[in-house]
């Protein structure tokens, strides 16, 4: 989808690039064989092509601060395919939820390959390290909730990925409430131990487990982990909904926006296939990072 946008460069908004797709320029390497359309005018054109010659050639260098900066942050969304295979799913867990008193306690990062935890106490200090080669980073609500409260914990951390918020991308498609209530509405499941808890209980896990409750922390971060990897399905759900509004209805606007077909099949299949050990962290297995013999305690 990302060499079908057009949206990044200065001037043109989603009726312009609707009407380029009508007129048959689809994908950017479509600008150099076809005419312009009449509406868009010689000044406006000569920007399109010179700014996709920008796109084309950050694209090829992976360079992903360029697309982060010139999309509107709506449309990261589109990156996805292009930048996946350099992605961080992520989510955090905190004392509470206001920012200027409250501090972070535990981050979950996936790569699609590698499940790694991070605690307060222990190993989150290598948080920046973990994410520095990421270029694409995935998130539910974490425009308003993770990324505020790591750039406070972390100032000099860059976070400067390409962010897929999927609440907004899921939102556009129709789906709303929490993370939990969308995954149950696409037929995400999740494992017994963590069914039923909230971040709310994590508050209380984190205080379980300063408390001295040995087990209180491996329960928060396979409740944690559980919420990292469900972003993978929801993502790629929301970049194959959102792409088939706009090349098949033309631009997404709130009045034009369902659910897409298929989708709840489609992703039932993948959850059933995922194994409680592929899906979660299981129970008393330590954090990467930890000193063998560390008590969680």
């Amino acid at each position: 989808m990302l060499q079908e946008t057009f949206v990044h460069i200065p001037g043109v908004g989603y009726r312009t690039e609707e009407r380029l797709w009508r007129s048959g320029i689809r994908r950017w390497d479509d600008v150099v064989s076809r005419r312009m359309p009449p509406r868009i005018g010689p000044r406006l054109g000569k920007r399109i092509e010179t700014e996709l010659e920008r796109s084309m050639e950050a694209l090829h260098r992976g360079r992903h601060r360029y697309f982060a900066r010139t999309l509107p942050a709506r449309e990261h969304w589109r990156a996805w395919a292009d930048f996946r295979d350099h992605v961080a799913f992520l989510d955090i867990e905190t004392t509470g939820l206001s920012l200027g008193r409250d501090a972070v306690t535990v981050v979950g990062v996936f790569d699609g390959h590698r499940e790694r935890s991070f605690v307060k106490g222990d190993n989150l200090e290598d948080l920046p390290h973990a994410l520095a080669r990421a270029k694409l980073l995935v998130t539910f609500n974490g425009a308003r909730f993770d990324v505020p409260f790591l750039r406070k914990a972390f100032p000099r951390m860059a976070l400067d990925q390409i962010h897929l918020d999927v609440m907004g991308p899921l939102r556009r498609l129709g789906f709303f409430g929490g993370l939990k209530a969308i995954e149950q509405d696409l037929g995400i499941h999740r494992s017994e131990e963590t069914a039923g808890l909230s971040g709310f209980d994590a508050v209380g896990l984190w205080r379980a487990h300063r408390a001295g409750h040995a087990e209180a922390l491996d329960l928060l971060l396979q409740y944690n982990m559980e919420d990292v990897v469900n972003l993978e399905p929801l993502a790629a759900f929301a970049y194959d909904g959102l792409r088939s509004l706009c090349l098949d209805g033309g631009f997404v606007t709130a009045d034009r926006l369902s659910p897409v077909r298929h989708a709840r099949e489609r992703l039932m299949t993948a959850a059933d296939s995922r194994t409680p050990t592929e899906s979660a962290r299981p129970a008393g297995r330590r954090a990467e990072g930890r000193p063998p013999g560390h008590s969680a305690a």
